[in-house]
């Protein structure tokens, strides 16, 4: 087999949430892979291993009453960066915009670092020093 590149591991990783298909997620994940989910806040969730990795991701593809939507993703060589918007409901205010940034080692991820705005009002630092 020859190795992906970062755009192919990218695509198909996309594909499998667009898709709700997690089977493409198959040899994907590096053994050592590192994720950390946009939720809870403020850090997120820390997930480490292929197993784990997969797991996460397999039950998050699966989950049909959710759309992922990949806005734009940019690679540069090892990186990629996914922009996404992701729909967990029916409502006006039941989806998110987020930002996944990954790294690819030999055609299987190694990292996926997941941020996204988060809900309500941040203070900014100078509020914050007031108060």
């Amino acid at each position: 087999m020859s190795v992906r590149s970062t755009a192919e591991v990218m695509d198909r990783f996309n594909r499998a949430f667009t898709d709700h298909d997690a089977s493409l997620l198959g040899d994907l994940i590096a053994e050592d892979c590192v994720m950390e989910s946009v939720q809870p806040a403020p850090g997120g969730e820390r997930v480490l291993g292929r197993e784990a990795c997969t797991a996460w991701w397999t039950a998050l593809a699966e989950d049909r009453s959710t759309q992922f939507t990949p806005q734009e993703m940019i690679v540069a060589g090892d990186r990629a960066t996914i922009v996404w918007n992701y729909r967990f409901g029916d409502g006006p205010d039941h989806w998110v915009r987020g930002v996944n940034v990954m790294r690819v080692i030999d055609g299987r991820i190694v990292e996926a670092l997941g941020f996204s705005k988060t809900a309500g009002e941040v203070p900014l630092a100078s509020e914050a020093d007031a108060a």
